[in-house]
């Protein structure tokens, strides 16, 4: 069956069964560029920062707070998050990351191997970004989708990513400035990306210890949801019930496996 495309696929819909699936506690947002800063400032209900951000937290008013949110790069604090999203230029400066000498590296050659590592979008095409509920349908379609969830709930929306269409998913950790391995290199690839939310998402975006955070296209999030369905009829689902590390492990797999 051919999936549908991200302006036919039911937002709303997508999220609710992605709650029911999995229990999340965090809300599930979209994240769109803009060409215009015009078309973005146009966005039913959206709200424009007072104060200077970084894009952590612009990301966690929309999925802690509920928040429909526009910037421009002269919202967000320096080039590091301009960057990341296309705002800004990766030009040399910004490659060199000097500001991260003994911060985060012990020299300048570590810090610009990091800078080097970083997905991100192009600059050059976009004026904007929004980030919004998904279930609101104020970005329709969103670029990418945000899902925050726990291991737990990460690997079974993963299995559900593979029901179908298999293929080993291969991720990187660049450490700080881990947002480039998730909307970064979602929204410069199209391909659904995982991270580890760095220090700074933590410290700035209030992402609690226990979240990953996966980036992916609508379409993406609805193909993992078609297959996370068919694992729960297979009686794989979340929340994964311990079986216990002395039991005989023949009656748990016989549940799963004894007719194969």
């Amino acid at each position: 069956m051919q999936r549908e495309s991200a302006q036919t696929i039911d937002l709303a819909g997508l999220v609710a069964d992605l709650n029911s699936l999995l229990r999340l506690k965090t809300t599930v947002i979209g994240m769109k560029l803009f060409a215009r800063v015009a078309d973005m400032e146009a966005i039913p209900k959206i709200r424009r920062p007072n104060a200077i951000h970084t894009t952590d937290q612009i990301v966690s008013m929309a999925a802690r707070l509920g928040w429909t949110v526009g910037i421009t790069a002269d919202d967000l604090v320096g080039a590091q998050c301009r960057a990341v999203i296309g705002l800004s230029p990766q030009d040399d400066k910004w490659l060199a990351g000097e500001n991260y000498v003994g911060v985060w590296h012990g020299t300048a050659e570590d810090a610009r191997k990091r800078q080097e590592a970083l997905d991100v979008v192009p600059f050059g095409q976009y004026e904007a970004l929004a980030v919004s509920p998904l279930a609101s349908g104020r970005l329709d379609p969103p670029d990418i989708c945000l899902v925050y969830a726990t291991p737990g709930q990460m690997i079974i929306l993963i299995n559900g990513l593979q029901y179908t269409g298999y293929r080993k998913f291969e991720w990187g950790v660049v450490g700080e400035t881990a947002c480039a391995d998730s909307w970064g290199r979602a929204l410069k690839t199209g391909e659904p990306s995982l991270s580890l939310p760095c220090y700074a998402e933590r410290r700035y975006g209030g992402v609690p210890d226990e979240e990953m955070l996966m980036a992916l296209k609508p379409e993406h999030l609805a193909k993992a949801i078609e297959g996370m369905k068919a694992l729960a009829k297979n009686g794989l689902r979340y929340p994964i019930p311990p079986y216990g590390i002395q039991s005989d492990v023949r009656a748990g797999m016989g549940v799963s496996y004894g007719k194969k």
